[in-house]
């Protein structure tokens, strides 16, 4: 076992060991501790718990590395993730926390009907599903590189712990557990980051420091054929940029295991401040991942210029066993670079680089101390394990709470209930398991297809059924369903198992940005189809009226059911 591999393992053991511990402390017997952590979370450890369930894979892992590919560009999922908890905190977080319910379906199932309900119930697990897909696939990669184990195993292993934790003490228990997972990745991405910056250009604020070292990464970046860094537009069509980043901006706001999150508070105001504190904490991490970026793609290709397939530096064999590195045996010295592994397939590069590994290898290009390379490790799966609980708990939630005890059981007793939620944490695992060895693409792609799907189905709904009292259920479940279906089916299309290729995107649109115009195709469906429609009755528009004026009391206490 070599040095790096000793500190990963002893960072991500000691971390493991903390959430299994917090779990067990927080371990829940009734439902309302399971769902929403008995609405008792102060807004600065929910805001840090939020920040860990939105700061995932894609961006712990994956965003630095699309960013240093993409360039100017890659700006898309700096505006989107960020700015949509804008929308969140002021458009939807409030009134829903306002109205009191357990969940998203729970809360449509009330302003329209039970229809809607079961609807939004199973776009939930989908959408939920496709997120925890780029968790696993997340954490796979860093159990692979770190640890020499095989990415299926490292798959298993960090599903089995987090099913542990999630299932102990289901939201009360995750949302203290990924307090600490906060901790452990914030730490992890600031202090190689730091150090980078320190050592490249003598200031160790990566935020300020970066601007140094870009002329010169545009220079050497297009002597490898890469786009130039700092120009807008080389990697994509401006339409798309525009459709991605507001795809990923109201995708956040209508993510079920955000919106969750700010059922926990004590009080509408904590629902607030749990988006402010939330807001501070990602700052941290989204104003050094372009640093990041930067300063790795610069030291990689510096590494790299000129150097001949037999001399690289020891960093690139390390990564070529994962598979997420290539390099052309036909090749004399590397000139060229690729993170498309179809270009490289096809001979028009020397070498690939998968995005999700230059931040997990940025301690190592860069030469820093082992320990230090160990806690990237324990951080890049803290992130991938916080998120990961989370969906897990949205989708048990949706099928126990939302469909079974509906649908099944309408009497069910506290502990069968709690029984079959932790069933179906159980099944959602297995099949996260299998997905997350076999992802359809890079980790932050997954993620963005659940944004879009988020984006398409349920935003829409949940902002005209705040705004508009007129919205009716046949409205709203004929814009979910249009919207799910006319995104899944252009995402799938775009799939490159379907020999679809990027020059193939209609009217260049990627897959990552059509979930706006699904949105687009949800609001017009619902607004046609609920003025063609009965109007709501005059209790529910009376409900509608109320959440939305802080000052009224609460539309109703909350309830197990």
């Amino acid at each position: 076992m070599t040095e790096i591999q000793t500190w990963a393992l002893v960072f991500v053991a000691l971390s493991f060991g903390v959430y299994i511990f917090i779990a067990w402390r927080s371990r829940v017997r009734e439902t309302k501790g399971f769902f929403v952590a008995e609405q008792n979370i102060p807004a600065f450890a929910n805001g840090a718990a939020v920040a860990a369930d939105w700061m995932s894979a894609a961006s712990f892992i994956s965003m630095a590395g699309l960013i240093a590919f993409l360039g100017s560009d890659g700006s898309i999922y700096l505006m989107g993730w960020t700015g949509g908890y804008v929308l969140l905190a002021l458009l939807l977080a409030p009134y829903l926390r306002k109205w009191g319910k357990f969940t998203v379906p729970e809360f449509v199932g009330e302003r329209f009907s039970e229809t809607v309900r079961s609807v939004s119930a199973v776009v939930a697990i989908i959408v939920s599903f496709t997120y925890v897909v780029g968790q696993m696939a997340g954490g796979g990669i860093v159990f692979s590189r770190f640890l020499q184990v095989e990415q299926g195993w490292g798959v298993a292993i960090a599903a089995v712990v987090i099913f542990a934790y999630a299932v102990f003490g289901g939201m009360k228990g995750i949302t203290w557990t990924q307090v600490a997972q906060y901790t452990v990745l914030i730490v992890a991405y600031l202090i190689p980051a730091w150090a980078v910056a320190q050592t490249m250009t003598g200031i160790a604020v990566p935020q300020i420091s970066f601007g140094q070292i870009l002329a010169e990464l545009d220079a050497i970046g297009q002597e490898f054929g890469l786009p130039v860094y700092t120009e807008a537009f080389t990697a994509r069509p401006m339409q798309d940029v525009f459709l991605v980043t507001m795809a990923l901006m109201i995708g956040t706001a209508g993510l079920p295991h955000v919106i969750i999150r700010f059922y926990t508070t004590k009080t509408v105001r904590g629902a607030r401040y749990s988006a402010l504190w939330a807001l501070v904490f990602i700052g941290l991490l989204y104003t050094t991942a372009p640093a990041v970026g930067a300063f790795t793609k610069l030291n990689m290709l510096q590494g790299v210029q000129g150097v001949s397939t037999d001399a690289l530096p020891s960093w690139v064999d390390s990564w070529r066993a994962t598979g997420l590195v290539s390099v052309a045996e036909d090749s004399d010295t590397i000139t060229s670079i690729t993170n498309n592994a179809g270009d490289f397939a096809a001979g028009q590069a020397d070498m690939f680089l998968n995005n999700d590994i230059l931040v997990l290898a940025s301690p190592e290009i860069a030469g820093l101390p082992a320990p230090i390379v160990g806690l990237v490790a324990a951080g890049g799966l803290a992130a991938a394990m916080s998120t990961a609980a989370g969906l897990l708990l949205v989708i048990s939630s949706s099928a126990s709470h939302d469909l079974y005890f509906r649908y099944v059981d309408h009497h069910a007793s506290e502990a069968r209930r709690l029984l079959v939620s932790r069933i179906a944490m159980g099944l959602a695992v297995l099949v996260a398991i299998y997905f997350g060895i076999n992802p359809p693409a890079f980790v932050a792609q997954v993620v963005a297809f659940a944004f879009g799907l988020a984006a398409s189905t349920f935003f829409p709904i949940l902002l005209l059924g705040i705004f508009w009292k007129r919205t009716t259920a046949a409205g709203a479940v004929s814009g979910m369903l249009t919207g799910l279906v006319f995104t899944a089916s252009y995402m799938i299309y775009t799939l490159e198992v379907f020999g679809t290729s990027a020059n193939e995107h209609l009217l260049g649109i990627s897959p990552e940005g059509i979930g706006t115009l699904g949105a687009v195709v949800n609001f017009a469906v619902t607004i046609v189809v609920s003025k063609l429609t009965a109007p709501p009755s005059h209790e529910v528009q009376e409900m509608v009226e109320e959440i939305r004026y802080p000052a009224r009391r609460a539309v109703r206490a909350t309830t197990a059911d």
